[in-house]
């Protein structure tokens, strides 16, 4: 598979990337420093982080060890960043945890730790950007799924977090664009990384999910992170309140067996 590289021009604009030392924030973050950008890429596991600043060029990222379900770590996060930066361009809320199962196998604490980071987390974050985004005219994009379009077998909880998200998206757009913000979000499907390893790697799993998918294959996240980009970019300037999935054509589908001829 060929690798390109989408070409948009982000010269001195500051990104904020939560989770983006793994998965596709991490080549969120890739791209928008290739694309001329000062990244600050968030995350909770120092190592991580580390491993993303040393993988990129030297001052093109400021790494933030924080933890986006906690109030005063977004707000301390969002403080520096202007304190340091001048203001902030483009968000991009992309940490989030996934925990499948049947309801009644997912404990309490479960349920709060993934409904902390992926709900709680993105109320935070937009709730400390976005003001500061309409000093700029910026945009607020999330990280959604194909997920949190409809429903799943045994995800239910996770599906609900993510269809919470989309719905963040399509509200606060109506809420912002008079102040200058757009708030668009993006829907990939199974995506080759760390963190769906279990899905991935699993040569009996792997392939039911790939017959899902219209292209025959699972998302790289290089096939991702793109949207991200043209949501940011002034190609994307009339683009607002959208869940765009990036699936491969998987949302395309009924749900109807796929028997292949």
């Amino acid at each position: 598979m060929a690798t390109r590289t989408a070409s948009f021009d982000f010269t001195d604009n500051i990104v904020i990337v939560t989770g983006g030392a793994s998965g596709i924030g991490l080549q969120v973050s890739t791209d928008f420093v290739r694309s001329g950008a000062h990244v600050v890429i968030v995350g909770r596991d120092q190592r991580k982080l580390d491993a993303a600043r040393a993988g990129l060029p030297a001052g093109s990222v400021t790494t933030v060890r924080a933890d986006i379900s906690d109030q005063n770590q977004v707000r301390d996060l969002v403080d520096s960043t202007v304190r340091d930066h001048g203001g902030i361009d483009v968000v991009i809320s992309n940490a989030a945890q996934f925990i499948p199962g049947d309801i009644t196998d997912v404990s309490a604490d479960q349920w709060a730790d993934l409904r902390s980071t992926n709900i709680d987390g993105f109320f935070y974050l937009a709730q400390q950007t976005l003001p500061v985004l309409a000093q700029r005219g910026g945009t607020f994009i999330a990280t959604s799924s194909v997920s949190g379009l409809r429903g799943d077998w045994n995800q239910a909880v996770y599906n609900a977090s993510k269809g919470a998200v989309s719905l963040f998206v399509q509200s606060l757009a109506l809420d912002w664009a008079p102040r200058g913000v757009r708030v668009n979000g993006v829907a990939p499907s199974v995506t080759n990384t760390e963190a769906l390893a279990d899905i991935t790697g699993n040569d009996t799993i792997r392939p039911h999910f790939e017959n899902r998918v219209a292209l025959g294959r699972l998302a790289e996240t290089e096939d991702i992170a793109p949207a991200f980009l043209f949501l940011a970019s002034d190609a994307a300037r009339y683009v607002n309140g959208v869940i765009l999935p990036v699936d491969g054509g998987t949302s395309a589908s009924t749900g109807q067996a796929h028997i292949a001829a």
